[in-house]
This record gives structure tokens, C-alpha cells and sequence, in this order.
């Protein structure tokens, strides 16, 4: 038996399709909000994230697939298509999904939602009193800010921006006869859905739709025309960014104009309501100069992501079970105290933190709160890529510089789509006296780390978190990921030595307990694939486990198929992007794939290999795509302590076992959801599994 794959790389039966697999990844999404046993609310938010998805995969994905193709940049995928022949595959498969996610909410989801007394109403459904009171509500509050745009020689089309809603409206002049155009754009910054009802009723509530509400008060808009119809319609632009930055001399203010290019990108998507009149149709075609295959004729209504705003709403019985975070046993004060002293827990021995199961605000944000506040802290160095608007995180950094330690922050600001919040931040960090960088030229800093150095009776400690997910209490609540606290001299070297590459000119080329992109992390899993490889070459022991958001690279996958292909049993869970095929003869048999979606959102990044006290198991911020491995600083921290690797072993299983409900890749590439036993029994929800045993096991500690 070989040990390397023996298929050329224009065999196409190698990998999935990175694009066509997001496009699988937002069906599940869809799956979840088609599932009659879940929560109504929580299926409501289910199809606003699959619409905000799929908003952001035209923004970026299909946008860079077609500017390739127009700059002729574009070559063959990595499963032999033609790039146009690509692209009107996702189109075509993009139209299929919003049909059948238009379909889900109008057809499922909204009479369940109805059943449980939260209604969405048309205007005709309205009684003389709830007219009455909406159209005051409207002329004082919508009214003043409409600003009804003609189109004609004298009036230019005007200019739409992505993912607003519009007004397309056909007037006729009485005295001419002439029939007119206008443009009407639904205020943004109003609430999407409005209340119908009194806010004293809870259990029974009606809304209206803005735009409804809009439509139907035309007249007063257009006084002495006659409006003969009207259909909204919505535009998805270009909004990925290219940034030289080889070529700039200040990245700031080069994002800054980015960011704003970026609001006039070229036209990538039409929706419009199914209803609209071909004239109207083609006026909208052309203007936009967009091919009828990015046209999207959708029921109404258009942009499912304004749910969101209505899964807010006080119905806790329409929503999961709240879920409140517990506090880490050794993050707990005890003997009456108020607070615990971290940097002792730290110092006594390594700790592991799951979130959202374990407070993210008693143990990350209360070590770098603490670390603030600290005299004996000297210095706080930190990596920031995404956090929350009012973040306690930064707020205790410019405590801190204010206190005077020294604090160094590395901003992201080149993080999709919060560039601009990044940029303000950093602005702020800069005024109270932080060391603000910004990472390296043409690499994004992705890694999750905190460094404080601290003065103690024996000289300097390093007290070091690493971390899958983000600095962000927010997100933290809602995403799953894994966090080591750690006052180990290697890995205080480590991290040292990796500050030093960010914020100044070292070249570091070798870590202790760290695997670190782009320089050594891909050599790093290629080595301990090929060491489980050898191992069942030789008849002993082998197994690669990997829990990662995506997973595309071809030489990561082509390694894994040569291990499956040696005997090594292979378990991957994947949440979004799946190149690697799974099961498939002859070339990936020992190799199972698993997917997982529920209340949160699987975030953490695993890697074990091998069996028994010698395997080797890491956590960190990189997922097997080439950006990862080649193009951000990434870092993955290996696990020492036995406990805390039988813990992630636990959990890992969790999603292995027969008993969850879970999505299994086939040989045929597509995925099943597994929701039932062989006798029809719905199985748990592996959330709700790990929920419930984390709570069990704390109970016992305290006992």
C-alpha cells in the first residue's frame, strides 16, 4: 500500500468545490429553520442568518469569482470546471436555495409563527383603527425623511446601495398621460418591522412591514399623480477589498478609501418581488447592467435577515431554553471572597476554558480586567481582530496604558467587514497611550492571544491565554470555542519571540508548544499526518482527528487522503466549507466527515493525532484553507495536560457517536441529517449533551 495518493491533480473527483460547498453549508443552515421540532423564533433566526449569509457570499465570493473572470485571471477549479461553467452553477444552485428559503418562511414558518400569536400582517388585513394609528405613525416619524427620486432625462437613475431595500413606482401624470419612474428607498435606520398592536400584549402581537407601510401611502408622495403600481426590490454589490500594501505608505488611510469605494461597487445581485412588471424589470436590468441569471424573482418579502429584529422579542417559550454560562471551577472565588485571584489559579497549574458552556466574562475578560488593575503587571500585549462595540477588553487596555504599564495591542483592521470599527478602535487605543500595530504586510493576524508579564517575588511571569475564538464578549455568548490559560515559562518564551514578529522586525523561525503560520504551522500538520501515516504503514496505532470551520487546502486533504489510504482513521468535523471528499473507494474509505449546527456556532479549531498518552492534540485560530496556512499569522497551541486532552477528546467524540443529531458527508458528496434513532426517536441535540454534562460535572466538583 502507497503512502501518497496516486491521482493527478486534474482528476476531479479529488475535492468538493470550495463555493459549491458553502452553498451546502447555508442548506444546512436552511435545514435548521425547516425543522417543525425546533423552537418558531429560533427557526425565524435560522432564515435571517441563512439570508445574511448568503448576502455576504455574493459580497465577496461570487463578486471575486466574476472579477477574475472579467480580468481573465480565472482558471480551472480544483475539481476541473471552467470558471463560467462555475459560476452558473452557484447562481443556478443560489436560485434554488432562496426559493426554497422564501418558501420555508412563507409557508412554514410564518403560520407557526402566527399559531403562537407573533403575526406578520399585510395592510389590507388591518382594521379602520390600525390604519389610523399607523398612518399617524407614519406621518410624523417616516414621512419627513422619504426622499422619492424621479427618472427622467432631467433625473439621472439614481445611485442604489447594496442591501437596501427600494420602492420601484410607475406613476401616471393625469395631464400628459405620461407614465413615469421613481425610486423610493426604505429608511434604514427604522425599524424593519413595526408593532401594530399596544405594547402591553405579549402573547398575541401583529406586525407590519416598513415597506408595506410605506406602499401603501404613495399618494401622499406623489400628490396629483396617479400611481399605478409598485414592487421593491433590493441590489447586492461588490464589497470585497483589495489593498496593495506592498504599494502604500499609510494602511489607514488606504482602508479608509477602500471602505468607501467600496459602497459604489459594481451591482452583483437583483432581488426583486416575483410580481414585477417586465418594463420595470428590464429598466432595472439595464441601469444596473446586471445578466438576467443574477436576477432573483422572490415572493415577498425581500431580506429575511429583518427577522432578526423579531426573534428579540420577549417570547422565551418560542425561543431555546436559556442556557446561562457557568463560572470554571477554578475561576470561582471561594471561602466568601468576592473575586478570585487568577494569575494564583494560573500559576498553580494550566487551564482550559470552553465557551459559551463556560463564562467568557469570569475568565478571559476578568484576566485581562485584573491584569489591568494589577500593580505588579508590567506589560499587556495582545492581538485583536474582531471585538464588540462597547468592549470591557479594550476598555481595560487603556485602563492599563493609562496606569502606565506598557501595552501593545495588535489591530486587525484589515478583518472583513469590521474594518471600519477596527480602524476606531485603534484610534482610541492610540489617544490613551497603547502601542497600536497592525500586523504585517500582507498577512492578517488572526491568532487569539493575550500575554501579561508580571513582576512576582521570584523574578518575571508570563501569563499567556491562547485562544480559538475571538476577544469578543458578545460573540462569545453565542460562539463555541476553546481557551488555555498558561504560566509556562515555554510557552511565555513562545509568545515573547511572537510579539516580537508582529510589532518589529524579527524573523522567528522555531517554537517550543506553538505551531505558527505562515512559516511552520503547514509543515508542522504535514509532519504529523505523515508520522500517523507511517504508523499504520507499520502496523501500530494511528488516528487524525480534526475539528476546524473550513477545510480547502489541497495538500493538507491530499496528505489525510494518503493516511486514510495507509490505514489511519481519519474524523473530521467541519462546519462550513468542505473540500475533502469522505468515504469514497480507493481513495478516502477510513475518512468520516461530520458537520454540526444548533443554538451556537461551532468555532473552535481542534488537531489530534495519534492514540494513548503520546498523541499530540492542539487548539488555536487556524482552519485548513490556504489563507490560513499562507496568507495570516496563526497560531495553535499544543495541549499537554492529560485532562485537558481527554476533555477535548470527550467532547470531540460527542459529535461521533450515534446518538446526536448530526450531518454526515456521503460518497456522493452530499450531506444527511441525522435526526432520529432506528426507531424513529429524535436524538439529542449535541449542545444540549455537552450543556448538560458540563453541569453535571460542575455539580459533582462542588460536591
Amino acid at each position: 500500500m502507497s503512502n501518497s495518493v496516486e491521482l493527478t491533480a486534474a482528476t476531479p473527483a479529488r475535492y468538493i468545490d470550495r463555493e459549491l460547498s458553502w452553498l451546502a453549508f447555508n442548506k444546512r443552515v436552511l435545514e435548521m429553520a425547516e425543522d417543525t421540532a425546533l423552537p418558531v423564533l429560533e427557526r425565524a433566526n435560522f432564515l435571517a442568518i441563512f439570508a445574511s449569509n448568503l448576502d455576504e457570499f455574493f459580497m465577496v465570493r461570487v463578486a471575486g469569482l466574476k472579477r477574475r473572470i472579467v480580468t481573465g485571471l480565472a482558471v480551472p477549479t480544483n475539481v476541473g470546471l471552467a470558471p463560467t461553467a462555475l459560476l452558473n452553477q452557484v447562481l443556478q444552485t443560489a436560485h434554488e436555495l432562496q426559493e426554497r428559503h422564501t418558501a420555508c418562511f412563507n409557508q412554514q414558518v410564518l403560520p407557526a409563527m402566527a399559531e403562537s400569536g407573533v403575526r406578520i400582517v399585510r395592510w389590507q388585513e388591518l382594521d379602520k383603527a390600525d390604519k389610523k394609528v399607523l398612518k399617524n405613525y407614519y406621518d410624523e416619524n417616516i414621512f419627513p425623511i422619504l426622499m422619492p427620486l424621479a427618472v427622467d432625462p432631467m433625473h439621472p437613475f439614481p445611485y442604489i446601495a447594496g442591501r437596501s431595500l427600494n420602492l420601484s413606482i410607475r406613476v401616471r401624470n393625469p395631464k400628459t398621460d405620461k407614465i413615469e419612474f421613481a425610486r423610493l428607498k426604505v429608511p434604514q435606520m427604522m425599524p424593519r418591522y413595526i408593532r401594530v398592536d399596544s405594547r402591553e400584549s405579549v402573547d398575541n402581537v401583529r406586525y407590519l412591514a416598513l415597506e408595506e407601510l410605506i406602499a401603501n401611502q404613495l399618494d401622499g408622495l406623489f400628490p396629483g399623480m396617479e400611481v399605478i403600481d409598485h414592487h421593491v426590490f433590493r441590489v447586492t454589490r461588490n464589497e470585497d477589498m483589495v489593498i496593495e500594501e506592498d504599494e502604500t505608505e499609510d494602511l489607514i488611510q488606504a482602508l479608509e478609501k477602500e471602505l468607501l469605494r467600496r459602497r459604489f461597487g459594481p451591482p452583483i445581485r437583483l432581488e426583486i418581488t416575483d410580481d414585477m412588471d417586465d418594463d420595470t424589470r428590464e429598466l432595472l436590468r439595464d441601469e444596473l447592467d446586471i445578466h438576467d441569471s443574477q436576477i432573483f424573482a422572490l415572493p415577498s418579502p425581500l431580506d429575511l435577515s429583518g427577522l432578526f429584529s423579531l426573534t428579540q422579542i420577549a417570547r422565551p417559550d418560542l425561543k431555546f431554553t436559556p442556557h446561562i454560562p457557568v463560572t470554571s471551577s477554578e475561576f470561582a472565588p471561594t471561602n466568601g471572597n468576592e473575586s478570585v485571584d487568577i494569575f494564583s489559579a494560573i500559576a498553580r497549574r494550566e487551564l482550559l476554558v470552553h465557551h459559551p458552556y463556560e463564562s467568557f466574562a469570569t475568565t478571559v475578560q476578568s484576566f485581562i480586567e485584573q491584569a489591568a488593575a494589577d500593580p505588579n503587571v508590567l506589560a499587556i500585549k495582545q492581538t485583536l481582530y474582531r471585538t464588540s462595540g462597547d468592549s470591557p477588553i479594550v476598555a481595560a487596555l487603556i485602563r492599563a496604558a493609562e496606569a502606565g504599564k506598557q501595552v501593545l495591542a495588535l489591530v486587525e483592521v484589515k478583518a472583513r467587514f469590521d474594518e471600519a470599527a477596527n480602524i476606531s478602535w485603534a484610534r482610541k487605543l492610540e489617544q490613551a497611550g497603547v502601542h497600536v500595530v497592525y500586523g504585517l504586510a500582507g498577512l492578517k493576524t488572526h491568532c487569539k492571544l493575550v500575554h501579561v508579564i508580571r513582576q512576582e517575588a521570584h523574578g518575571l511571569v508570563h501569563y499567556c491565554h491562547i485562544g480559538t475564538g475571538n476577544y469578543n464578549p458578545r460573540t462569545s455568548r453565542i460562539y463555541e470555542d476553546f481557551g488555555l490559560f498558561t504560566s509556562s515559562p515555554e510557552v511565555g518564551k513562545d509568545v515573547t519571540r511572537l510579539f516580537n514578529v508582529l510589532s518589529g522586525y524579527a524573523i522567528e523561525k522555531q517554537y517550543d508548544r506553538l505551531l505558527v503560520a505562515p512559516l511552520q504551522l503547514r509543515s508542522g500538520l504535514l509532519a504529523r499526518i505523515q508520522k500517523q501515516t507511517e504508523n499504520a504503514l507499520a502496523g501500530e496505532p494511528a488516528s487524525i482527528r480534526i475539528k476546524c470551520n473550513s477545510m480547502v487546502d489541497e495538500e493538507l486533504i491530499d496528505a489525510l487522503y494518503a493516511a486514510s489510504q495507509a490505514g489511519v482513521q481519519i474524523d473530521i468535523w467541519v462546519r462550513g466549507i468542505c473540500s475533502i471528499r469522505a468515504g469514497v473507494k480507493d481513495l478516502s474509505e477510513n475518512i468520516r466527515v461530520r458537520s454540526v449546527l444548533g443554538r451556537y456556532l461551532e468555532h473552535s479549531r481542534i488537531f489530534s493525532f495519534g492514540e494513548g498518552a503520546d498523541r499530540e492534540l492542539f487548539i488555536g485560530s487556524a482552519d485548513l484553507m490556504h489563507r490560513n496556512l499562507d496568507r495570516r499569522i496563526e497560531v495553535l497551541v499544543r495541549i499537554d495536560s492529560e485532562e485537558h486532552k481527554q476533555r477535548i477528546d470527550t467532547f470531540f467524540a460527542y459529535a461521533f457517536t450515534e446518538g446526536v443529531i448530526i450531518w454526515q458527508l456521503g460518497p456522493d458528496d452530499t450531506w444527511e441529517r441525522i435526526t432520529s434513532d432506528e426507531e424513529g426517536n429524535r436524538l439529542p441535540d449535541l449542545q444540549d449533551l455537552v450543556m448538560t454534562n458540563r453541569a453535571v460535572a460542575r455539580a459533582k466538583r462542588r460536591r
